[in-house]
């Protein structure tokens, strides 16, 4: 939405979509001037209603909310079933790999979860893809990256440690991790809507591809204090405890066992081309070291 509120001489009118229309963030749209609608992924019939008269669509999920696959799933074919009866013409759908088409459910290298996932969070935004293609929905499927705003939000940025150091804790040894700024997926997203080339392919994006060494390196010069990474096992970081340790520690070993074909899907120079404004990780820590809390 802010991608295409900023975006003055494109050829879209924003329409922001929310289950409450007095919340903060829904009169913080409409006071930036953009349409603001009720809809609720759970209800197809809000989604048909808000969907109505729109050239496309930005659908995406929040396993994160109610920890559920299945309501992914539902979600998404909710959506795909409202585009298809509203007529639209372009939907950017944020998805993510289903982990077993490389790591079956019988593959003992990681925890089955949930009784049918090995990464639930990845592996339903993919089984999702064929909603879309069910209905006919001219459809690009939207590959995104680890948003580095979890170091923020989700509880994923350095603690101090009692060597009095900061301890950065990613489990993928030397691997590499595409990440990206959240507010990069919008503009790339905004950038796809205005290439409608892109219908039915695959785009994945991402603002660098970096270790956990590098990115502590990066937080070391933006936070003024040392970042030491530590690389735990996925093992270790599916036992920490927290809702999610273990999808995340499934996720990150999944990154960290296919690096080469994850980093190879997540383009640079691609996500550059659809988002000139792109950032790197450190220009993203530039301007958002304040918020990163550090214990």
């Amino acid at each position: 939405m802010r991608a295409l509120l900023a975006d003055a001489d494109g050829e879209f009118a924003p329409r922001g979509l929310t289950r409450d229309l007095g919340s903060e963030k829904a009169r913080t749209l409409e006071a930036a001037g953009a349409e603001v609608r009720r809809a609720d992924a759970d209800d197809v019939e809000s989604l048909r209603q808000a969907f109505r008269g729109a050239h496309g669509a930005f659908c995406v999920t929040n396993f994160w909310e109610h920890f559920s696959p299945e309501r992914e799933i539902a979600q998404a074919q909710n959506m795909a079933r409202a585009a298809k009866d509203a007529g639209l013409r372009h939907v950017v759908w944020s998805t993510l790999e289903d982990s077993r088409r490389w790591v079956p459910l019988g593959d003992p290298r990681m925890p089955t979860l949930k009784g049918k996932y090995k990464v639930p969070h990845f592996d339903a935004k993919e089984e999702a893809n064929q909603a879309f293609r069910d209905h006919s929905v001219p459809t690009t499927f939207l590959y995104t990256s680890f948003y580095w705003d979890n170091l923020i939000h989700f509880g994923m940025g350095p603690k101090p440690g009692p060597d009095g150091k900061l301890h950065f804790v990613l489990p993928m040894a030397d691997k590499k991790l595409p990440g990206i700024a959240a507010e990069d997926i919008g503009r790339c997203a905004c950038g796809i809507f205005q290439r409608p080339q892109l219908i039915g392919q695959s785009v994945g994006i991402a603002g660098e591809h970096l270790t956990g060494a590098e990115m502590a390196r990066e937080l070391t010069q933006a936070l003024g204090r040392e970042v030491v990474h530590d690389a735990v096992p996925p093992e270790v970081y599916r036992g920490f405890g927290f809702p999610g340790a273990d999808d995340l520690g499934n996720m990150f070993q999944f990154n960290a066992e296919f690096e080469r074909e994850f980093c190879a899907r997540r383009d640079l120079g691609l996500s550059r081309t659809l988002n000139p404004r792109l950032q790197t990780f450190r220009q993203w820590l530039a301007a958002n070291r304040e918020r990163v809390p550090i214990g």
